[in-house]
């Protein structure tokens, strides 16, 4: 756990917390959900902050999109890459058996959940410093004259131009009650014949990450 911890630049002095901040909830009831929930909220904020502050003349509407493209699940992926998160992941005997440390949702998970632990010790400041050094590079990308437009729409924009079927959602299952629910979403391109599945805490999420998905394997 040294090595992450100078990877994130910031020291814990509770290394419990950094513990329960890497564990997933099919280990037992005193797992990471809390603190990603704090965490989530954090993010959102102080990247929020940010795009106001640098872009003093784009209105709501598209500095929603850039916020949204800077904290979405695939960023915090990247992040548990380049921070080598997944082989420090505390995971119950059936994530470890499906190879859970290899799911992009535990990882961007996790991330939150250390930003809450952060927050949790260190407070707002400390928090926003490590949060703006992390997602540096996928700020600083943003083009003010970028629109943005998320995963669904692009996937739909792209069907209709070469005349195919519009993408088919459904909800295969929900595991979990109320804020521990997981929703399982599949998406169909009838045309292509392809199909994928996704799971995460919102039926927007899931579906966000199939059309990603999707838009990868017609891209290639």
């Amino acid at each position: 756990m040294d090595k992450l911890q100078k990877k994130i630049n910031y020291q814990f002095k509770d290394i419990n917390l950094l513990k329960q901040a890497l564990t997933h909830r099919s280990v037992g009831k005193n797992n990471n959900e809390r603190l990603e929930f704090l965490g989530d909220s954090i993010l959102g904020l102080v990247v929020a902050h940010e795009l106001y502050k640098r872009f003093p003349h784009i209105a709501e509407g598209r500095l929603s999109r850039f916020k949204s493209h800077v904290v979405k699940g695939q960023t915090l992926g990247l992040i548990a890459l380049d921070i080598e998160l997944s082989s420090l992941l505390i995971l119950g005997s059936g994530e470890l058996k499906s190879g859970g440390h290899n799911r992009k949702s535990i990882q961007a998970d996790a991330v939150e959940a250390i930003l809450g632990a952060i927050f949790l010790e260190a407070g707002f400041d400390v928090v926003s410093i490590v949060i703006l050094d992390l997602f540096k590079k996928y700020i600083d990308d943003i083009d003010p004259s970028d629109t943005l437009k998320d995963f669904k729409t692009q996937l739909q924009e792209r069907l209709q131009k070469f005349g195919h079927t519009l993408p088919q959602y459904e909800l295969i299952k929900t595991t979990g009650k109320n804020h521990n629910a997981l929703f399982t979403i599949g998406c169909l391109l009838k045309d292509q014949a392809i199909q994928v599945d996704q799971e995460a805490k919102s039926i927007k999420r899931a579906e966000q990450m199939c059309a990603e998905i999707l838009l990868d394997k017609l891209k290639k």
